[in-house]
């Protein structure tokens, strides 16, 4: 295990980083609908709202602890080695979730804090407001990377506190809005319950997918400060700040600054600029009070913002390279791992958002339902083996997409029943998928390909408690397990674990003038080996319609052992790496007895079959290759 290169206290480093903990998580969502849930349902409504939110995030971090403690053997990198492997199936989904959670968080500022302004035209000054806040998450997503965020968050913090200050000092000397008051609604009917079942489940399960929470535990991690106690410090901090923003919502409606909340589509009310509103009417008489506000939201979304650009560019450098797409060859690397047009994307979808008149509830949605089912899946795959590093998309896409519209139709009509349903309908999906009795098949991608070559031609004892009396092999396929002891061997080869395993006896051909095994044999066997594993993962390969050829580029092999004649000998292969370009192949060869006869690696590429011009990896290879790693 390494040292750690920390040069602060650890003391101080769980500080700061348990301090960017808290500010990256204070965005759009919990931001601003703290105040619209304690608008409607008062303090009770707030703690709701909080405490799944404050215990979702830190369950997180505990949990995350454990994992790196349980990675044996990798010292400072167990956890960022345990992320590569588990997150790679959820590739698609990290990405779609860090898009929605930061244009929710370019609309919020956009719509909540810009728009009650009222500055005319808003053709002119809502993109230039886009445009200042884009340049402020690249300026600091670029001079801050994650192992110097923890500083420019602590510095920000303390610029936060002071707004505070400031506000709990200046907003008594506010005088009242309006005598309007609004009643809370009741906790105890279905339409609180409505609200609350999707929250909970949502915040719970929710930083499980945030690219910027893996980002900050893998570092942690990195530099030997506990994941542990910094999400502890970290989910406190935000647990006190959305009670202080919600504490100031119940203040500012005492002093009636109902009278700023709108009215929306199905009847709905909406609070969530109520405060910005509140704030900017009394700004001429008050105007230190209104600026401290003001900071105190910017500071809440820059720092939002300016760590999912640092993930945003974490994710794309780490993925670029493995991905098996041609197009990506033919775009700059530079351009390809810049988070600025996803960014912008982001922007301009906030942006229309906020023209049009949507609400926060409407990017929720996906929260609530569609991002559940895999964020469910992905903290069960944390602690349950499945057979391959593939997950059912295309049903957990429907089943995402139907509690979508389940949901909606639940907000719209007014029917908090399908509400609940639509947050928990892909929780349940996913349970079933994890119990019944067919689930191993549901994680393996490409499964009739796969299933096809099962059929080795060998015919095992029909005795089931005679099969049941063979211990089985450590590692060994149990069917490969109980053919060995029988005598009986696949001659198509068959997999142990990772390994692909061919067995055959040497035989005079084999060996050279003295007796032992001639030198070239053992890569002539590896080469056959080889061709039995493409065979086996590939079986519809056919050289007369495939649009690529599969050639090595070196081999290498370090003779250990020598063998003779009628020897059994065991030839395996794996796959040890694969990036864009190049898959490497290790294997090893062992004698009757278990001794190594020697060992090597060979690395491939691909070409196309009609001008023999390099290729990224073919799909085909991929998904085959994929379910072997």
């Amino acid at each position: 295990m390494g040292r750690s290169t920390n040069p602060l206290p650890r003391w101080l480093s769980t500080v700061l980083w348990g301090n960017t903990v808290a500010l990256s998580w204070m965005w759009g969502l919990g931001l601003f609908f703290s105040v619209q849930f304690t608008t409607q349902f008062g303090l009770f409504g707030l703690l709701t709202f909080a405490i799944p939110n404050f215990l979702g995030l830190m369950a997180f971090g505990l949990a995350t602890q454990q994992i790196a403690n349980r990675q044996k053997g990798k010292g400072s990198e167990a956890l960022a080695s345990f992320f590569v492997n588990w997150s790679r199936p959820f590739r698609l989904i990290f990405f779609l979730y860090q898009i929605l959670a930061i244009t929710l968080t370019i609309f919020a500022i956009i719509h909540y804090v810009w728009q009650p302004l009222n500055l005319q035209p808003q053709a002119l000054y809502l993109p230039l407001t886009l445009l200042v806040v884009l340049a402020a998450a690249v300026l600091f997503g670029e001079e801050f990377n994650i192992k110097r965020i923890k500083f420019s968050h602590g510095l920000l913090f303390l610029l936060l506190a002071a707004a505070i200050v400031v506000i709990v000092i200046g907003a008594p000397a506010l005088p009242p809005a309006s005598q309007t008051t609004l009643p809370k609604l009741p906790v105890s009917d279905w339409n609180f319950w409505g609200y609350v079942v999707p929250i909970c489940i949502g915040f719970l399960a929710g930083p499980w997918l945030d690219l910027q929470q893996w980002q900050r535990a893998i570092q942690m991690h990195r530099e030997r400060v506990s994941i542990g106690w910094g999400y502890v410090f970290g989910s406190v901090e935000f647990f006190a700040l959305l009670l202080f923003h919600g504490g100031l919502t119940l203040w500012a409606q005492g002093l009636g600054a109902s009278v700023f909340i709108r009215h929306g589509i199905a009847g709905y009310t909406y609070a969530q600029d109520m405060l910005m509103q509140f704030f900017f009417h009394n700004a001429v008489a008050h105007p230190v009070v209104f600026i401290a506000y003001c900071v105190f939201v910017c500071v809440c979304i820059l720092t939002t913002l300016d760590s999912g650009y640092i993930a945003f560019r974490w994710f794309l450098q780490s993925n670029v390279n493995m991905s098996n797409n041609a197009i990506f060859s033919l775009i700059p690397n530079r351009l390809v791992t810049s988070p600025i047009p996803i960014m912008l994307v982001c922007g301009v979808f906030a942006l229309t958002a906020a023209v049009l008149g949507l609400e926060l509830e409407y990017f929720m949605i996906f929260f609530a339902t569609f991002l559940v089912g895999y964020e469910v899946l992905g903290i069960a795959r944390c602690y349950v083996f499945s057979p391959a590093n593939a997950i059912p998309q295309v049903k957990m896409f429907c089943i995402g997409s139907v509690a979508v519209v389940i949901f909606a139709f639940g907000y719209f009509l007014r029917q908090p029943v399908l509400q609940i349903i639509g947050s928990m309908l892909p929780l349940g999906y996913v349970v079933w998928l994890l119990v019944k009795p067919t689930s191993a098949e549901e994680f393996v991608s490409n499964a009739d390909e796969l299933e096809s070559p099962a059929d080795s031609g060998a015919v095992l004892p029909s005795d089931s408690s005679e099969l049941a009396s063979i211990p089985p092999s450590s590692g060994a396929h149990p069917v490969a397990a109980a053919a060995a002891a029988f005598g009986i061997h696949d001659l198509t080869g068959h997999f142990e674990g990772k390994w692909f395993v061919h067995s055959f006896v040497a035989t005079y051909a084999d060996t050279n003038s003295v007796g032992n095994v001639y030198f070239g044999m053992y890569a002539m066997w590896v080469g056959k080996t080889r061709e039995l594993f493409f065979n086996k993962v590939m079986p519809k390969f056919n050289l007369k319609d495939t649009s690529f050829y599969i050639l090595t580029r070196s081999f290498e092999h370090k003779f250990v052992r020598e063998t003779r004649e009628f020897e059994t000998v065991s030839v395996r292969i794996k796959i040890a790496s694969f990036n864009r370009k190049f898959v490497t192949l290790e294997h090893e060869i062992y004698d009757s007895h278990e001794h190594l006869l020697g060992k090597g690696r060979q690395s491939l590429l691909f070409v196309s079959s009609a001008d023999y011009h390099m290729l990224d990896i073919p799909q085909d290879v991929h998904a085959a290759f994929l379910v072997h790693t």
